[in-house]
């Protein structure tokens, strides 16, 4: 939820919140108010009525006789009295000409009016509203309660204003919490809006890497124009640092790239005259004595020893050759290669890499026709470095190249029976220098040529597959995105149903 939103909604909550209570308070007074007065007034009137009601005797007995002459005139109250001796129900001159009935009482009303708990009741006579009030009627000697008379007064008026009142407060409430809604989403919108240049801004910086670019700011200087001043003073600090950083990364970069070109050529002239000198210490060998003979087996040795280091050197040089160029974004040239004579030339040159594992050539059938966007140079470089890779870590069993096809991609496979690797190593092997374990370091080796590979595989769009285990083997899939197909007829291989074709 953004925060214009939730200022928004804060400012609604709180205007509906004291609307609440500003309309609740203004109803309840008004309620209090109107009903307060209107007891008072039907109080008052039902005295003067019950003071006319005189007792009587007949037959011995007192009985209510209100004398109808004396009564006076009222508006909206309309009387009944009952006579408790006889349970006698007498209406007033106004009842009978209205034809209002106020509805009998019961024996437990009776007990609760005598208690003066009941002396006002709200009812509903014939769909109208009235306020009831009871008023025993006293014998003035004996004190004995003759009767109760009952006055209603029509509250139909005050009910109607009262819902009137409701529902304008109603309305008020909701229109005035509309429009708060729109004004607090409006002045959010209007508060808010540098923090959007901010964040506009930044994004820029952010996509287009420009760290002399500065968020512009022209309104007061209060919390939001300090985060902005900090921000430009942190993208100050930042590009300074980025810019020290680039400089010392490309020096490194340009000492790399110059000391890998320095150091080939005295290495090439090593590895030249080291093969020269075997070539003519061989010849000579052979005409000399058996003491020399010995001495120069030795001195032999150690040819064989400098050469194989000189050779070693150059590897290591050529591999960080390839990853200054690809440090400093080298773009390689790139055409459609079909993949089949790829494959097959990879597959005849294998046979002359230095192993003791089994050498098979799977399906490729699904690399027929198929043509991939890439530099066919690197692409050649590529396979080599997991060919060796597997042969050099599988001392016995075999390493095997498969392809597959799932849908718009082709892939590659190297599967080998080797010593495998841990799980936990997989998100490391291309990390350049890194050996999986320290079985690994009896291997020769200098832990770059999987970095070279994983930067020749982002070249060309593709993605690499890992699934060892340890002591079991290791099987790569190399996948790249399909460019073109010469024959649309090429069979497509299934991934289970893989069989050898040749073997070596």
């Amino acid at each position: 939820m953004s925060i214009r939103l939730r200022l928004t909604l804060w400012y609604t909550a709180i205007l509906s919140a004291t609307l609440l209570l500003l309309g609740l308070g203004l109803y309840f007074f008004l309620h209090y108010f109107y009903y307060d007065n209107l007891k008072s007034e039907i109080e008052q009137q039902a005295g003067g009525v019950a003071s006319r009601i005189k007792p009587q005797i007949v037959n011995g007995e007192f009985v209510l006789i209100p004398n109808i002459r004396d009564l006076p005139k009222t508006n909206n109250v309309f009387y009944q009295v009952t006579s408790l001796s006889t349970w006698q129900v007498i209406e007033l001159p106004d009842s009978e000409q209205t034809g209002i009935k106020i509805p009998n009482m019961t024996d437990e009303k009776v007990q609760c009016i005598l208690k003066g708990e009941c002396q006002f009741e709200r009812i509903s006579i014939q769909g109208y509203s009235f306020m009831v009030y009871y008023v025993p009627l006293v014998q003035q000697y004996t004190r004995n309660v003759l009767g109760i008379m009952q006055a209603a007064y029509s509250i139909e008026q005050y009910e109607n204003l009262l819902a009137l009142l409701r529902l304008i407060l109603t309305v008020i409430g909701l229109i005035s919490v509309l429009i708060a809604a729109s004004v607090g989403w409006f002045l959010a919108r209007k508060a808010l809006r540098p923090i959007e240049q901010v964040i506009a801004a930044t994004n820029r910086i952010e996509k287009g890497v420009d760290l002399d670019k500065r968020i512009e700011y022209t309104g007061p200087n209060d919390e939001i124009g300090e985060l902005t001043q900090t921000i430009n003073g942190m993208l100050g600090r930042l590009q300074n640092a980025y810019t020290e950083l680039e400089e010392a990364y490309g020096a490194q970069r340009r000492f790399v790239s110059d000391a890998s070109h320095e150091l080939r050529t005295p290495l090439t002239t090593i590895r030249g005259n080291m093969e020269l000198l075997e070539k003519m210490w061989k010849q000579t060998a052979l005409t000399s004595g058996e003491q020399d003979h010995a001495k120069m087996e030795m001195t032999l040795e150690a040819m064989h020893d400098i050469s194989g280091e000189a050779e070693r050197m150059s590897r290591l040089v050529n591999d960080l050759l390839s990853l200054a160029r690809a440090d400093a974004g080298f773009q390689m040239t790139k055409d459609k290669v079909e993949l089949q004579p790829l494959l097959d030339e990879i597959a005849r040159k294998a046979q002359l890499l230095p192993k003791t594992a089994e050498w098979i050539v799977g399906q490729t059938k699904a690399a027929e026709g198929i043509c991939v966007y890439g530099n066919e140079d690197y692409l050649r470089q590529l396979l080599f470095i997991f060919l060796e890779n597997a042969f050099k870590y599988t001392e016995q069993g075999y390493v095997r190249l498969d392809t597959l096809r799932h849908g718009g991609q082709i892939g590659i496979r190297i599967e080998d029976t080797g010593i495998g690797m841990d799980k936990s190593e997989i998100p490391h092997i291309f990390d350049r220098f890194y050996r999986a374990d320290p079985s690994r370091g009896r291997k020769s080796g200098t832990g770059l040529g999987l970095s070279i590979a994983k930067w020749i595989i982002d070249e060309h769009q593709g993605s690499v597959e890992v699934k060892t285990r340890k002591d079991e083997g290791t099987t790569f899939i190399i996948w790249f995105p399909i460019a073109a197909e010469l024959n649309r007829r090429a069979a497509q291989a299934e991934d289970h149903s893989l069989q050898p074709r040749n073997q070596v």
